[in-house]
């Protein structure tokens, strides 16, 4: 009864306390934005006090939005009043982070009061910034490093979230120069810009069945683009979205009377279906797409390419020929098994290509023929490796579709063959700047470099074909695996260190780890990895362990998110690679570090 009595006059002062601080801060307008809500339960009572609370800040920063009342005013039937209020509503995951909360009363009469200092405002906007300029500095490295897509889609990410932004006129970035630009006029020179020195021409004509296919090559800078997502007129409409790889695309066509003289393309740039940024998702469904007239590109089918020497090649000696890696001197009988197997997908008669697979590797084929509608892309000069007891033949370009979802990827595959001259793996090889990361560390066996490719790509394909057998095989069974992501605490007299980054750790078991992805890959038509930014160190101890750290993007028929992987791997075995530490973050350390070989 005491203690009863002891609690009632405590949230009795409690509540006189909380009422004279919510009278202060109501009347206090000239330092306080407040909201205040009512409703059966504390969630939504917040949301009305929250709502009410950006109502009010939207009121304060309108006249900033200059950018985005010129875009809109200048657009026919625009109605800035309107769109401005739907971009406003786009900080309120972030407004909920920067405000304090009172619950005034509890369910079922919840009433909540949501208040921030006017001083404080601006740094609503602080996380938004932080998030375009970062967008924009990955565009910027993506475009050096030739890789077309990613630089698009960072730059134009970046330019959406600086159109939602109250600052668009004055956020500035830094070049890898020194040179300081104003994003808002450097963001579209730099779009059109890729634009204008993308060349593309076909180097390839043939008719399969009823189609009419086209090989593309794809020049950027006078390089092979490593990577450029295009969509093509089929005289009724625009194609799904294609993407291509390391220089090589396709168009195709029925075979009809009025034979196609001039392949019409159309760069992608938007990538909304690969947003897994919530509020960068939230702020590309409020405002309308930017268009680039230079986006567009007529290609003259009388026109052929001859592939030009990449830098890469030209940089960097092949690592294969020399140690325990060597090419191999009579490739006719693997040459013939290939051919087989390309009759075989070209026809779709996979039955009569199952005697020149083992049973492992005959099942994983049929495995990657049913991962998209695959199809063969070009024949190239195949190169043929010794490598342990066995020969790699490296590579077959396809493309794969899929028949929910509008994406199509270019890939090559690599064989692998045992003693007697059958397949006994596939896998997707590494793209050329992922592979020469590792090629390029001469410090290395190049035994050492090819058994690192060799399992990256075996562990990309497993995902993508959804191998758990395989992917439960290289995880050591006291494996630590992580996923973490790093949560930014509000400042307040209680909490007064805001530089300081909370990291949200989920650890999973490897028991765990797998029920989970056998959970995910129940649920995904399809899967794709693309990895860049490979860095690979190996360990003082253990003999043949290495850390790799990867940027990963990961898509798939529901979801996709980009972060950077970490692994750490065993090859003291060579034909029994294992992971001991498996580490998945969605964004950098604040120091600009990700987790590594030094942190285990």
């Amino acid at each position: 009864m005491k203690r009863a009595l002891q609690t009632t006059i405590l949230l009795l002062i409690f509540s006189v306390v909380n009422a004279q601080n919510i009278d202060q801060i109501k009347k206090d307008r000239q330092n306080y934005i407040w909201g205040e809500g009512s409703g059966t339960t504390l969630d939504r009572a917040d949301q009305i006090a929250l709502g009410m609370l950006i109502n009010q800040i939207s009121t304060e920063v309108e006249r900033s939005f200059t950018i985005l009342e010129e875009e809109v005013r200048s657009s026919e039937g625009g109605n800035f009043k309107e769109t401005y209020n739907s971009v406003i509503n786009t900080y309120s995951s972030a407004t909920l982070k920067n405000t304090e909360r009172i619950v005034i009363s509890n369910e079922p009469d919840a009433k909540v009061f949501r208040f921030i200092k006017r001083a404080d405002v601006e740094k609503i906007f602080i996380d938004r910034e932080d998030k375009i300029v970062e967008f924009a500095k990955d565009g910027e490295k993506a475009d050096n490093e030739y890789r077309v897509s990613d630089a698009l889609r960072y730059y134009y990410w970046s330019l959406t979230l600086l159109r939602s932004h109250p600052n668009a006129n004055s956020i500035k970035i830094t070049e890898k120069s020194g040179k300081e630009s104003l994003l808002i006029s450097w963001l579209p020179q730099r779009i059109n810009a890729i634009f204008a020195e993308i060349n593309i021409k076909v180097s390839d004509t043939r008719k399969n069945g009823d189609l009419i296919h086209h090989t593309l090559f794809i020049e950027y800078k006078n390089q092979p683009a490593r990577n450029f997502d295009y969509s093509y007129w089929t005289g009724r409409d625009w194609s799904n979205i294609f993407g291509s790889k390391d220089g090589y695309g396709f168009v195709e066509y029925f075979d009809a009377h009025d034979v196609v003289k001039e392949i019409k393309l159309k760069a992608e740039y938007v990538f909304k279906g690969e947003i897994a940024d919530n509020e960068l998702r939230d702020v590309m469904s409020k405002l309308d797409i930017v268009p680039f007239r230079n986006s567009y590109f007529n290609i003259n089918l009388g026109q052929t390419a001859e592939k030009p020497v990449s830098k890469l090649q030209q940089n960097k000696a092949p690592a294969y020929n020399s140690g325990n890696i060597s090419s191999v001197e009579n490739t006719k009988p693997y040459e013939e098994v290939i051919d087989k197997v390309i009759d075989a997908i070209n026809t779709k008669n996979f039955e009569k290509a199952r005697q020149n697979f083992t049973a492992e590797g005959y099942d994983i084929f049929c495995k990657l023929l049913q991962y998209g509608r695959a199809k063969i892309i070009t024949k190239p000069e195949f190169e043929y490796l010794k490598f342990e007891n066995s020969v790699m033949c490296r590579s077959l370009k396809m493309s794969f579709n899929f028949p929910n979802n509008n994406r199509s990827f270019v890939e090559d595959v690599v064989f692998s063959f045992d003693e007697n001259k059958k397949i006994q793996n596939l896998s997707f090889a590494l793209g050329e700047v992922a592979e020469a990361d590792i090629l390029q560390m001469d410090n290395w066996s190049e035994h050492v470099r090819l058994l690192l490719i060799n399992f990256l790509e075996n562990y990309k394909t497993a995902y993508a074909l959804k191998r758990i057998d395989y992917i439960e095989s290289i995880f050591a069974d006291d494996a630590l695996i992580i996923t973490g992501s790093v949560l930014k605490p509000n400042k307040s007299l209680d909490n007064p260190y805001i530089n300081n980054p909370i990291i949200k750790y989920n650890r999973y078991t490897k028991e765990q780890y797998i029920n989970k992805l056998k959970r995910s890959f129940a649920s995904k038509e399809f899967i794709n990895i693309r990895f860049e930014d490979n860095t690979v160190r190996k360990s003082g101890k253990g003999g043949e362990v290495y850390g790799v750290q990867i940027k990963q993007d990961y898509f798939s028929s529901n979801y996709g998110d980009t972060g950077y992987l970490f692994l750490l791997i065993d090859i003291n075995i060579p034909d029994q690679p294992v992971i001991h530490v498996r580490t998945w973050q969605p964004e950098k350390n604040p120091d600009g570090s990700i987790y590594g070989i030094g942190d285990f």
